[in-house]
């Protein structure tokens, strides 16, 4: 079963779906605002899903969402009383990965949930990645360049494997620094720093990429040379 973040602000609802999901064996853990739903996405608590209502006392929730998927890929199911086809189609766009409208019953948000951990699994970067000549096992936590191993420290080691992941696609910084270093709003300078130590251990140079890229203004990139 999953590990869920409940973002919910209805009192009696927030206490039903609760009770309904851990009955049906999920861990629950609740909030009622947004930035408490943020904090709880960033602090490495290891949530399988976000199951998310939009009528949020401090923040809409559809402006929650877009600042979820800036810090974390945790999948987020829209709780929402918005049955306007336009809106659910905005909020998928923006990032959901499904939807209930309510009321809905515990039994419903479960089969919505276990649908898109399925989907998530088997979308799931593989624990060998291989870019261009670059070998990673993530499992071993071993990496190789045209057969040569690399030694890497722990962070190197974690943000280049995150960044093999979503190979050929640029990601902004704040996911890295979210992600790697489970700091929402961390400095950009430590980001720089490990970025320019992976470089030399990759033979390049941030004017002579190879295959670590920065895309100004908006985040980093690893792709095949």
């Amino acid at each position: 079963m999953a590990t869920v973040l409940l973002v919910e602000d209805d009192e009696i609802v927030r206490q039903a779906l609760i009770h309904e999901l851990t009955d049906l064996g999920h861990a629950v853990h609740s909030v009622v605002r947004a930035l408490d739903a943020l904090r709880e996405a960033t602090d490495g608590h290891g949530y399988d899903m976000i199951v998310l209502d939009l009528g949020l006392p401090d923040l809409d929730g559809a402006e929650a969402l877009k600042m979820l998927r800036a810090v974390t890929d945790t999948p987020v199911i829209i709780a929402t009383a918005r049955d306007d086809e336009r809106e659910i189609v905005r909020l998928l766009r923006t990032g959901a990965d499904d939807y209930v409208v309510k009321p809905f019953s515990g039994d419903q948000l479960d089969a919505r949930i276990q649908a898109v951990l399925r989907r998530v699994r088997t979308t799931a970067p593989p624990d060998v990645l291989q870019v261009g000549g670059l070998r990673i096992d993530r499992d071993a936590r071993r990496a190789s360049l045209d057969g040569t191993p690399l030694r890497l420290t722990r962070l190197e080691f974690d943000l280049l494997a995150f960044l093999a992941a979503r190979s050929g696609r640029v990601v902004r910084r704040r996911e890295v620094l979210a992600e790697v270093w489970r700091q929402a709003n961390g400095d950009d300078q430590t980001l720089d720093v490990h970025m320019s130590w992976l470089r030399r251990k990759l033979g390049e140079t941030a004017a002579r990429p190879r295959y670590l890229h920065t895309v100004r203004g908006v985040g980093v990139m690893l792709t095949a040379p």
